[in-house]
């Protein structure tokens, strides 16, 4: 091929691209920007970038009939409890559920997100916990096990979780383990990497199997043992969930739920897994066990992602914001907000709740590092307070409100998980619950550094740069 004409194809190219941005994937006005300018401000490599990173037009196409189904499903299921619950007249359960009803009703209503009232909760901030808790469901599994990860490294915790599995299935257990395959080949592993549960019987799923697309990723983190004991929140299987990686120590949140919150966990992964094996197992009794009551506690299990049509997750954190009256505290590794997020925090921030953000010391990706640290200095001036977790790497995705109402999950605060990747949160009502969550966030607070407007102002300019930089290109994907 000649290359005289390389610029040219290059240039048809990204018209090509910037017609479908503009007139076909009615993007946020904010990311089409800036994707046109990447596209004609880098036109050498702008096109790589659009096809790894911002290609939306065929969203409609991969997951129009996954949203079909789910949305039909759902509704088929929950349509009694629908009627039900959005009907002002019916009282919940617990005095928290009913001071929160408008956000329950949300959430019903953008993602039929099924209450469940009689639930315990089981809170673990540290690896070392959340992972001895799930090795030991692992190994009471009488008749199932079901796991769901964004990644599973082929590493000393990864081969312990597959040895494990591997073990139960030959016992005749049916094991099922959904990972998603750009995260997980990231990690080191593969499908050579499981042959050891394959080769016991156990069976996998590979989720959206290409891995040079970055967006459309499987970040959620759940598992599922007899449909009687779930797990929900921000842990991945390795080395690194148990400070043994790169960053060092590992601060991250995580559930351990029992009662009919985890038929949602269920439901949840049997939807992903009938995506991606079109095999269904079913709405049979030993996967819906009658869970008893082991607890008190209101959960939704709430989904999010490409395959939805409203950003449920992002929607609720909004909605949980906007009804505090006391208090909002916010962990997540990655802050990178959209303005209906932006404005709720600063909307309470002035309005006297007392809210709190608290975000890493140290960067995974410097990019996106950068661009939250931007982010979070604009709200400071508006009485939002922040802080810098010193004690490792904060990994945790949370909120709680006045100590009664939050979510922990997978969800990160950014446009990445309020638009591309698909996510599931755990949201809860619960006092009790609240109150631990809200005692954590107090007691990193003692290993954490507040980002006071002064500290912000009196950066240097070579920070100043990365800020400017990283929040330019924020909105892309």
């Amino acid at each position: 091929m000649n290359l005289e004409f390389l610029p040219a194809i290059i240039l048809i190219l990204n018209s090509i691209f910037a017609v479908t941005i503009v007139f076909f994937e009615r993007r946020n006005p904010t990311a089409a920007l800036a994707w046109l300018v990447v596209l004609f401000s880098l036109p050498s490599i702008g096109f790589v970038l659009y096809l790894i990173f911002g290609q939306n037009y065929t969203r409609q196409r991969m997951f129009v009939i996954k949203e079909q189904e789910d949305r039909r499903f759902l509704r088929e299921t929950f349509e009694e409890q629908y009627r039900e619950f959005t009907d002002r007249r019916y009282r919940f359960a617990t005095p928290e559920a009913e001071e929160f009803r408008e956000t329950i009703v949300l959430l019903l209503r953008n993602n039929r997100a099924f209450l469940t009232e009689e639930n315990r909760i089981d809170l673990y901030t540290r690896g070392e916990e959340k992972f001895d808790a799930l090795f030991a469901a692992i190994r009471g599994a009488r008749d199932h096990i079901h796991l769901e990860y964004f990644i599973l490294n082929n590493d000393d915790l990864g081969r312990a979780v597959v040895r494990a599995l591997a073990e139960k299935a030959r016992e005749g257990v049916e094991v099922r383990l959904l990972f998603d395959a750009m995260g997980t080949r990231a990690g080191g592993g593969s499908r050579k990497a499981f042959s050891e549960l394959t080769d016991a019987g156990g069976k996998i799923g590979v989720f959206f199997p290409s891995v040079y697309r970055v967006n459309y990723r499987n970040h959620r983190k759940i598992a599922v043992i007899d449909g009687t004991v779930g797990f929900i929140g921000g842990f991945n299987i390795g080395d690194d969930y148990l400070g043994k990686g790169p960053l060092g120590p590992w601060r991250d949140t995580a559930f351990r739920v029992t009662g009919k919150a985890v038929q949602l966990l269920q439901l949840r992964f049997f939807l992903d897994w009938h995506y991606v094996t079109d095999e269904y197992p079913g709405l049979l009794p030993r996967y819906f066990p009658d869970p008893g009551t082991p607890g008190t506690t209101p959960v939704q299990i709430v989904s999010g992602g490409p395959d939805t049509r409203w950003n449920a997750i992002k929607e609720g954190y909004i909605k949980l914001i906007n009804s505090a009256r006391e208090s909002v505290y916010i962990q997540t590794p990655y802050f990178i907000p959209d303005e209906s997020v932006t404005d709720a925090l600063r909307l309470a921030a002035l309005s006297g709740v007392d809210v709190r953000i608290m975000i890493p010391c140290k960067p995974d990706h410097p990019f996106v590092y950068w661009a939250t640290l931007s982010f979070v200095g604009d709200l400071l001036d508006a009485g939002v307070r922040a802080y810098t977790y010193d004690a490792g790497f904060l990994h945790a995705k949370t909120i709680v409100v006045d100590g009664k109402a939050g979510s922990v999950g997978s969800a990160n605060w950014d446009v990445r998980s309020f638009r591309l990747n698909f996510e599931a949160n755990a949201f809860l009502y619960d006092a009790a619950v609240g109150a631990g969550l809200a005692r954590a966030f107090e007691e990193d607070l003692a290993v954490s550094t507040e980002i006071t407007p002064e500290r912000y102002r009196a950066r240097s300019r070579r920070v100043r740069f990365k800020e400017s930089v990283s929040r330019l290109f924020s909105p892309l994907g």
